[in-house]
């Protein structure tokens, strides 16, 4: 049940994520695409974990699947962690995607370079809902999995 679980916030989590970037056109920093990483594992591999607890697999192997997925849930919530602190201005982030824009080029280019790129900065939110950016709503949902997968260990761990 709890990989069950895993799987469905995972894929509704993705599911939100590309309605934002596509239905709302509020686009993703590369920080907030690196942190979809997780989720892009966790729906697969949660969906294995469920069939091979339904499946009869040794409790060893499910126990080990749930530890990686709160494993992939908790690094998740480091990362949004880091990135949120960077959107509060708490540290500085990566300079590709935050702090001044140096390099520009050449004059002649930099008009027609305006005009094809959209730099999202990771260092300015785009939205806010209840004073949370969607970095903010990352490390919530994904602490919620790690419990879910801590949950389901210690209950599979007593059977």
């Amino acid at each position: 049940m709890a990989s069950l679980a895993i799987m469905a916030i995972a894929a509704a989590t993705l599911a939100g994520a590309w309605f934002f970037q596509l239905v709302l056109e509020i686009l993703p920093c590369p920080m907030c695409l690196e942190q979809r990483y997780a989720y892009y594992f966790e729906v697969p591999f949660a969906a294995l974990v469920a069939i091979a607890a339904a499946r009869g697999a040794p409790r060893g192997v499910v126990l080990a699947g749930l530890a990686i997925l709160a494993l992939a849930a908790l690094s998740n919530v480091a990362f949004g962690t880091y990135h949120a602190g960077v959107e509060w201005k708490f540290w500085q982030g990566p300079t590709d995607c935050s702090g001044p824009v140096i390099n520009l080029g050449n004059a002649a280019d930099l008009l027609a370079k305006l005009d094809t790129v959209k730099v999202v900065r990771c260092d300015e939110v785009q939205w806010r809902f209840l004073g949370l950016s969607l970095a903010g709503y990352n490390v919530l949902i994904s602490l919620l999995m790690a419990a879910i997968a801590a949950w389901g260990f210690t209950r599979t761990a007593k059977r």
